[in-house]
């Protein structure tokens, strides 16, 4: 798994106990994954369709660094399949872990519309050499 984004948690992420709140890090979520799935399939027209069973495993306190991992599990039509890993950055203790985050590809019509991609590619091969 590849963990593209880094988040400090900070007192505006907070809930009474002092914790990351897990409404903030659920919308760090969701915006990780319609990145990714922008870059992956070259289309900024997305949508999250499902997010699956959410595992909270242990929580982050204000002053953690925490990282987001993204990974495709499956290719479909006009759909990535994501999973999804949040660790705290120093201890690299798992706070979160999302089995199934499906993003949907829209054409310019808003309707979901195929992308063609079937495996992950890099924008670093994208460009000339």
């Amino acid at each position: 798994m590849r963990f593209h984004t880094r988040k400090w948690v900070k007192p505006e992420d907070l809930n009474p106990n002092g914790s990351l709140f897990g409404g903030r890090l659920l919308a760090w979520i969701d915006e990780e994954a319609a990145l990714y799935t922008t870059i992956q399939l070259e289309n900024s027209k997305v949508v999250t369709k499902y997010i699956s069973e959410i595992n909270f495993m242990a929580s982050a306190r204000q002053g953690d660094i925490v990282e987001i991992g993204i990974d495709v599990k499956k290719f479909g039509t006009s759909s990535l399949t994501l999973i999804c890993e949040v660790r705290n950055k120093m201890t690299r203790e798992t706070i979160l872990t999302v089995d199934n985050i499906i993003m949907v590809n829209l054409g310019a019509d808003g309707t979901p519309s195929p992308h063609g991609k079937t495996k992950i590619e890099f924008v670093r091969d994208r460009l000339p050499s």
